[in-house]
C-alpha cells in the first residue's frame, strides 16, 4: 500500500503541472476561436474541408461525445461525410493538454508521432468518406438535446476580463469536470498497475509481443477513456513491459471509439458506414503503431 501511495503521488507531480497547462490553453481556444469559423471550414465540402477538420480537430479541447453534437450539425447542414468522419477521429484523438501530458510521461518523439498519426488517420478517413456514395438528409440543423450551447466556441462581445473569467472557467471548472474524473481513473489504474507484481508479470509474459497490440486493440475498441486520461495508464503499461506500439494502438483507439459514437454513426449514417469507421481505424493504429516501433 505504501509503494501504491508512493508511485501514485509521483503521478500526481509529474502530470498535474502538464495538465494545468493543457486545461488553460484549451480555454484559450475554446473562447477566442470563433464558431462562424469554425462551422465555415468544417463544414464545406471537398479536401480543404477534410484538411480543416483533422487540424481543428487535434487542437479542440471535446472529448468524443462532445464532438459528436457538433458533427451531426454539419451533417445536417449538408457537409460531406469526409470531413465528419474525419472531424471524429481527430478531435477525440487527441488535444492540447494530451499532447502536454503524452511529452511529459513519453518523451517528444511519442507525442510528435501521435500528433501527425492523429493527423494522417484523419486526412485519409476523411479522403475515403468523400469517396463513398452517400444521401445526406439536407439542411436541417440540429442541437443536441444534453448540450447547454449550440455554439461553444463563440466568442461574445466582451471585455478582456470577462473573457479571460471565461478562459479559467472553461479551463478549471468545465475542463475538470469533463475528463477529471476519467483522468483520475487513468492516474489510479497506472499506479496499481506499476505496484501490481503479478500485474506486471503478467504484462511481461504476454503483452510484450504481437498479443500486446491485439489486447489494446480490442480493449480500445470497447472501452472508452479519453486521450488525456489514456496516457498515464499507457505509461504504466509500457513500463511494466507492453511493447510500445501496443501503447500507441491503445491512445489511438481508446479515445476514437465509444459507444455513443458507435451508436450516433449508426443511426445517422448507417451500419455500412461504421463498419468502415471501425475498419479504418483498428487497421490504421495497428500500422501505425508497429510503425513507431520500428523507429
Amino acid at each position: 500500500m505504501d509503494r501504491f501511495i508512493f508511485v501514485l503521488k509521483g503521478y500526481f507531480v509529474e502530470i498535474l503541472p502538464a495538465l494545468a497547462l493543457g486545461f488553460f490553453l484549451s480555454g484559450l481556444i475554446h473562447e477566442f476561436v470563433p464558431s462562424a469559423w469554425v462551422e465555415k471550414n468544417l463544414g464545406n465540402k471537398g479536401l480543404k474541408a477534410v484538411f480543416y477538420s483533422t487540424i481543428i480537430g487535434t487542437l479542440l479541447p471535446i472529448c468524443c461525445w462532445g464532438a459528436l453534437p457538433v458533427a451531426v450539425s454539419f451533417y445536417k447542414k449538408g457537409s460531406k461525410l469526409g470531413p465528419i468522419l474525419a472531424f471524429l477521429v481527430a478531435t477525440p484523438a487527441t488535444s492540447v493538454s494530451a499532447l502536454i501530458v503524452t511529452y511529459r510521461l513519453l518523451g517528444l518523439k511519442f507525442a510528435v508521432f501521435i500528433f501527425f498519426a492523429v493527423i494522417l488517420m484523419g486526412m485519409l478517413i476523411g479522403i475515403i468518406g468523400n469517396k463513398i456514395p452517400f444521401k445526406f438528409k439536407g439542411n436541417e440543423k440540429e442541437k443536441c438535446p444534453h448540450c447547454k450551447d449550440d455554439t461553444p466556441l463563440h466568442v461574445h462581445r466582451k471585455g478582456f476580463l470577462k473573457h479571460m473569467q471565461s478562459v479559467l472557467k472553461f479551463a478549471f471548472w468545465d475542463m475538470p469536470r469533463e475528463i477529471g474524473l476519467e483522468t483520475l481513473l487513468g492516474i489510479v489504474l497506472a499506479a496499481i498497475v506499476t505496484t501490481v507484481i503479478p500485474l506486471g508479470v503478467w504484462i511481461r509474459n504476454n503483452l510484450s509481443g504481437v498479443y500486446g497490440y491485439i489486447f489494446s486493440l480490442v480493449f480500445g475498441l470497447i472501452m472508452y477513456i479519453c486521450s488525456t486520461a489514456t496516457v498515464p495508464l499507457v505509461d504504466a503499461l509500457i513500463k511494466q513491459g507492453m511493447n510500445v506500439g501496443a501503447g500507441m494502438v491503445l491512445l489511438l483507439v481508446g479515445p476514437i471509439t465509444s459507444y455513443g459514437t458507435i451508436l450516433v454513426l449508426k443511426k445517422e449514417f448507417g451500419a455500412r458506414i461504421l463498419l468502415i469507421y471501425l475498419i479504418f481505424i483498428s487497421f490504421s493504429s495497428l500500422m501505425l503503431s508497429y510503425l513507431y516501433s520500428l523507429l
